[in-house]
């Protein structure tokens, strides 16, 4: 429960009605008044700021910038006479801030894909999405490098793409000569470490649109800090 500091009788004979107030930054109040949008569904800036024991005032402004950003939607419903009254509502623009279950809901849907078909058919859902990732990646290669690219910068944009996906990922030229492509972080470890198909996938994917020989030398669903993959010409 709040506690709001007394006002001393002696100062003011007759308080004025102190409107709930919380002490909070506008992004915690952005955050919160999604939340409750979500909950509640379409409100008014009256309902929300006694949900939220925050000043209209505040509600309203954070409201507008929510509005600006289409992360809220607003309508007027006018119901009998006076002046219309303001709803407002999270937009399908919003979901991505609330919580997520991707990870659990792929993890699950290979499970299923397993319990069918079994490991062919779970090879053949992976060698699919090589097969889209290579496409995919083959395209912003070639925008991006000339036709007779020197492996080097080959494994150098890669490595730009898969840190675009998530992977923290960076390309390192050894002294002798050696190309190294490491990822420091796994986007799909959940599914990777219980299905090695995927990081086979990843491997054959890798040597498919680099054109060279791909070795695996770390390895983190099998407990390394990173992936690490030599490469070398064919």
């Amino acid at each position: 429960m709040r506690e709001q500091s007394p006002v001393p009788a002696a100062r003011v004979a007759n308080p004025p009605r102190v409107e709930p107030t919380v002490s909070r930054g506008p992004s915690t109040l952005r955050r919160d008044l999604l939340l409750r949008l979500r909950l509640d569904g379409p409100s008014s800036p009256d309902q929300l700021a006694e949900r939220l024991g925050a000043s209209r005032t505040g509600v309203l402004q954070q409201l507008r910038a929510l509005e600006d950003a289409h992360l809220v939607s607003r309508q007027t419903v006018r119901h009998g006479v006076g002046r219309p009254r303001h709803l407002y509502d999270v937009t399908a623009d919003a979901q991505d801030l609330f919580p997520s279950n991707y990870d659990a809901l792929a993890s699950g849907l290979l499970a299923a894909i397993e319990a069918v078909g079994g490991d062919d058919l779970l090879e053949q859902v992976f060698a699919a999405r090589r097969r889209q990732l290579g496409d995919r990646v083959r395209e912003q290669m070639t925008d991006r490098l000339a036709a007779d690219a020197p492996l080097a910068e080959r494994v150098r944009e890669l490595a730009v793409i898969q840190a675009d996906n998530g992977y923290l990922a960076d390309a390192v030229l050894e002294v002798d000569g050696t190309v190294r492509l490491r990822e420091h972080n796994c986007a799909i470890f959940s599914i990777a470490k219980n299905s090695p198909a995927a990081c086979q996938a990843e491997l054959e994917l890798f040597s498919e649109v680099l054109g060279a020989d791909v070795v695996r030398e770390q390895h983190i669903a099998s407990g390394d800090r990173c992936c690490t993959y030599r490469i070398t010409e064919i």
